[in-house]
């Protein structure tokens, strides 16, 4: 059973840095692409990052330049590095993959971030 646990959610100030941690179970992880989605009141889910099994990167237009994703095979984790955090980025971010054939899609809990003064 995939299982995806986010941590390092928070509030923080305009300008500031939050880096948001997945880890991942029950998949050979080093195989598929992993992803950062959110989600904020009102809207549609929207992916924000993805990263894949040979860690090339792909970024939502507003976050370019100020988000980073990244893996650790070894430890089964993937992250977002945060910075530069604007109110629009307050959201539900929600860590994802698809695996198997047919692709299953699975999601964490998600983890909330806001960004307010």
């Amino acid at each position: 059973q995939v299982q995806l646990v986010e941590s390092g959610g928070g509030l923080v100030q305009p300008g500031g840095s939050l880096k948001l941690s997945c880890a991942a179970s029950g998949v050979f992880f080093s195989t598929y692409a992993m992803s950062w989605y959110r989600q904020a009141p009102g809207k549609q889910r929207e992916l924000v990052a993805s990263i894949s099994s040979g860690r090339i990167t792909n970024y939502e237009d507003s976050v370019k330049g100020r988000f980073s994703i990244s893996r650790d095979n070894a430890k089964n984790m993937v992250y977002l590095q945060m910075n530069s955090l604007k109110p629009e980025d307050t959201a539900l971010y929600y860590c994802n993959t698809k695996v198997g054939i047919p692709l299953q899609e699975y999601w964490g809990q998600g983890i909330q971030v806001t960004v307010s003064s």
